[in-house]
């Protein structure tokens, strides 16, 4: 299976901005954002370029599968399921994209990175209504309960993360549950309740051409 294997840490400064694609690490003094806040490669430093609408629009979907860790051939896959969809192409896009079970792990607080928590689905972790699931592409829907397993729940990692959940942001579509380390799906997610730095409209308008 396809995967991103240089240094996160490259993706952020290309973006320009902190993506927290390494947990503990983005919220201290190491980000590297903020110590070379240039794009990364040899001219990084003195690049001055006057980016045109299609740069715009190709920088945000970049953004957007660089915050889930999603390679281009699913993200155009979730792309098209989105644009057959009822309602705005971008809103279900970001619908779908949240609604991954990886995404949903991290975003109940569980763990510090989405990296994280697809490891954790893979090793066989994390429960959704009682049974192991192990893809981390796995879509939850409205009602289901995710939890971790039962002999997992004395990980180090977990444990510490959960009981330091103010590096995640409440998320009202969510109810945690941080004694039985489970959360369940109250309902998916709308646009405003999607806190990423993304004009999903971009992302649109560059597949649409």
């Amino acid at each position: 299976m396809a995967r991103y294997r240089d240094a996160r840490c490259r993706l952020c400064r290309r973006e320009g901005i902190r993506l927290y694609l390494k947990g503990e690490r983005c919220y201290s003094d190491k980000c590297a954002v903020e110590s070379r806040g240039f794009p990364p490669g040899q001219h990084g430093r003195g690049r001055r370029t006057r980016e045109t609408s299609y740069g715009l629009q190709l920088r945000e979907k970049q953004k957007a599968k660089r915050i889930y860790g999603i390679l281009e051939r699913q993200f155009r896959r979730y792309f098209q399921i989105a644009s057959m969809r009822q309602g705005r192409a971008g809103e279900e896009l970001l619908k779908i994209l949240e609604s991954r079970l990886d995404n949903v792990v991290h975003r109940l607080g569980m763990v510090p990175s989405r990296s994280y928590a697809r490891q954790l689905v893979r090793h066989r972790h994390i429960e959704v209504n009682g049974r192991v699931v192990t893809i981390p592409s796995y879509q939850v829907r409205s009602g289901d309960l995710v939890s971790v397993r039962e002999k997992s729940k004395l990980r180090k990692e977990i444990k510490e993360t959960m009981e330091n959940r103010r590096r995640t942001e409440d998320q009202p579509w969510l109810d945690v549950m941080d004694k039985e380390v489970a959360g369940k799906v109250l309902q998916l997610p709308s646009r405003d309740e999607v806190k990423i730095p993304v004009n999903e409209q971009m992302i649109v308008e560059l597949y649409s051409k």
